[in-house]
């Protein structure tokens, strides 16, 4: 393996050198925005809930990232410590003269998280007047800008200016970090693996301070289309992947086994074209097919990828949130409908994964796959379509009529 020891250059903030607080010390936040923010001159402070990995950064002051890709490489990231989320005060202290804040908890984590940065951002303003933060949130949710302000009103005064204080930039997050085995975990707590991929697309708009000089951002203009992308290209594919190579042979567990079956490979490549079909006419002036196409089959090589080791049950789990209204199969198929395009591919990986059983190493699935499983797959395909995927029957008969013929398909074949 080669070993990069990383450091940091000269940037001139307010605080010496430039520093970026990242609630998250999970394997994106450590992998990716701590990765990328500590190579561009900042230090980085990770606020997590799990102090052992808070304990064990404070103790080190670096973490190793082991890149997963055609060649082995560790990047030791430097100028990193950590904060307990619980130690309040010590949180509040650190948003007060951070020079930027990232996100990175996924979306159960979000409100007791804003809660706190609100109190941040009450002392920053009290402190040093009207100095504007900007918040990156490196989550895969849409409109999350929206729905960051919405919460962070809940927790400020009414006269706070956040309109004039607050940056809260969207982003793309397309880096794949897999599940690490539990011996990888037990060797180094602080060692993340991650692929060699580091293009962090972000809201250009959604800055009030300058973006920062930090090789691997990249500021879109319409940052909806972007999130989109990921969500109806990338998310989609890895469903389609796992949920399709499930089925194919559950005793599967690498993405790269699904994709070994040139029928498989077909078909995801496929259904992911369709979903590019429907990104272009919603944004027409942002995607081009080819530009499309080649950004698929980019996708399906990294998903290959078998230094990485996905597993197609860490890309195909949570199933209620995956197969929900909003979400990468489903919500494909809401817009297909909108734009008068067609889905039928789509619908077929939706109704595959409600077939999904696969389990982790330890032969486990999560709580709320067994409730998908007991409390709405029992009752049948048409329990998903409605209280999941958010299927009216009245309005979208055709839909019900054609999922549950391929729902009669996939019981056959099983």
């Amino acid at each position: 393996m080669i070993h990069t020891k990383v450091s940091c250059g000269d940037v001139s903030f307010k605080n010496e050198r430039p520093k970026l607080v990242l609630f998250g010390a999970g394997k994106i936040g450590r992998s990716f925005i701590g990765q990328l923010f500590s190579r561009g001159g900042y230090e980085v402070v990770f606020v997590d809930v799990f102090k052992p990995v808070i304990d064990a950064l404070n103790n080190r002051k670096s973490y190793p990232v082991i890149i997963k890709g055609m060649k082995s490489e560790v990047l030791v990231i430097e100028n990193v410590r950590g904060v307990y989320s619980g130690d309040e005060q010590a949180v509040i202290s650190e948003i007060e003269d951070a020079d930027i804040l990232a996100v990175s908890i996924g979306q159960n984590g979000l409100p007791s998280a804003i809660s706190l940065i609100a109190k941040g951002l009450m002392a920053r303003m009290h402190k040093y007047g009207h100095w504007p933060l900007d918040i990156i949130i490196a989550e895969n949710l849409r409109n999350a800008s929206g729905y960051f302000k919405r919460e962070l009103l809940m927790y400020l005064p009414e006269d706070y200016p956040i309109d004039l204080l607050v940056g809260l930039v969207e982003t793309s997050i397309g880096k794949m970090v897999p599940i690490m085995l539990k011996k990888d975990m037990d060797a180094d707590i602080l060692q993340v693996f991650a692929e060699p991929y580091n293009n962090l697309i972000l809201d250009k708009k959604g800055f009030k301070n300058a973006v920062p000089p930090v090789d691997g951002l990249f500021p879109k203009e319409n940052i909806n289309a972007w999130v989109d992308r990921k969500l109806f290209i990338h998310n989609l594919g890895h469903a389609t992947t796992a949920y399709l190579g499930y089925l194919f042979n559950p005793n599967f567990i690498f993405l790269y086994d699904a994709l070994a079956v040139p029928a498989v490979k077909v078909l995801v490549r496929k259904t992911m074209i369709q979903a590019a079909d429907v990104l272009m006419k919603k944004y027409p002036e942002e995607f081009k097919k080819e530009a499309l196409i080649e950004h698929i089959d980019d996708l399906i090589l990294r998903f290959q990828n078998k230094a990485l080791g996905d597993t197609i049950y860490r890309v195909g789990c949570d199933l209620k949130r995956k197969l929900s209204a909003q979400d990468r199969l489903a919500g494909a198929i809401h817009l297909a409908i909108e734009l008068d395009l067609p889905y039928d591919l789509i619908l077929n990986a939706l109704v595959s994964g409600c077939h999904f059983r696969a389990t982790d190493e330890q032969g486990n699935r999560k709580n709320d796959d067994v409730d998908f499983v007991n409390n709405y797959m029992k009752n049948g395909i048409e329990s998903i379509l409605t209280e999941i995927c958010g299927f009216d029957k009245e309005i979208y008969e055709l839909i019900f009529k054609e999922a549950l013929k391929m729902d009669k398909k996939l019981l056959e074949i099983k």
